[in-house]
């Protein structure tokens, strides 16, 4: 372990759009942070999301992993352009010349994957527990701890995506490919849903709609990107104003997505390690 980590370390050490995205991923995840003590002007009024209770446990976990959650695009750009560098530049080929074995550059990147997922879930978790002893109207134990599982889904989430763009990064080799292809998966998902909502809730109004959504199974939870999508739910309707408004919030623990997600990484992980088998570089 301690050789693939110095094997990855010296790879990036100097590629510069390593360091730039890794210090823009973490310096922007940490403001982020802290977004809900700044005031907004909307529609003529000054909106604080502080005020609007985002920093209140048990509903920060909820919002801070949901607003770092839309920032893993960032560090995937890392991944991706680390490991399309290296068939760009025949590093691949000269590695295993040079007795890297296949299983052992999926075991690299794994661990490079897994120490940036680690380190931003620490960050995260951290943050999270300061601003929530320092703002929330709540600090007692069992308020506290009840949603924490919220930065276990935060870690499977990105530990899933990050793995996937693996996956892709080694089928296609070109990072513009792995990104249009991104794109493209994403497009399809958003028809299937959209045409499963459609059938799922034909005669009903658009609040059946919606619970109907929320509360019954769907084919399409298990889809990769959507059942990443689905550990840790959208949280604008836990603000203040959206239950003023008459929002309701109701939250079913995702188990099939968790499961979903556990199989895609899988899925991934050994996808990627057959076809570095199967093609000759």
């Amino acid at each position: 372990m301690t050789k693939l980590l110095k094997l990855e370390y010296y790879k990036n050490l100097n590629y510069r759009p390593f360091k730039i995205f890794t210090i823009l991923y973490f310096a922007i995840l940490i403001a982020l942070l802290f977004i809900g003590l700044v005031d907004f002007d909307l529609f003529g009024g000054t909106v604080n999301l502080k005020e609007q209770g985002i920093y209140n446990f048990p509903e920060i976990w909820n919002f801070t992993t949901w607003i770092v959650g839309l920032l893993k695009i960032f560090l995937g750009l890392i991944i991706v352009f680390s490991i399309c560098q290296e068939f760009g530049d025949r590093m691949f080929k000269q590695n295993t010349i040079d007795g890297l074995s296949r299983k052992e550059f999926i075991g690299s990147k794994l661990l490079t994957i897994s120490i940036f997922t680690i380190i931003s879930t620490v960050i995260v978790f951290a943050i999270t527990m300061f601003l929530g002893y320092q703002y929330s109207t709540i600090t007692e134990s069992a308020k506290v701890v009840q949603e924490m599982f919220f930065i276990g889904n935060y870690f499977v989430k990105l530990f899933t995506f990050f793995c996937f763009l693996m996956f892709l990064s080694i089928l296609l080799r070109k990072s513009v490919f792995v990104f249009l292809s991104l794109f493209v998966l994403w497009i399809l998902e958003g028809i299937i849903q959209s045409i499963a909502l459609y059938v799922k809730s034909q005669h009903h109004t658009g609040a059946q709609m919606v619970e109907k959504a929320q509360n019954t199974f769907s084919f399409t939870k298990l889809m990769p990107l959507e059942s990443m999508s689905s550990l840790i739910p959208n949280p604008m309707m836990r603000l203040k104003a959206a239950q003023i408004l008459g929002g309701k919030y109701e939250f079913h623990y995702p188990t099939e997505s968790l499961i979903a997600c556990l199989v895609w990484c899988a899925i991934f992980i050994f996808g990627s390690y057959w076809i570095l088998r199967k093609k000759d570089w």
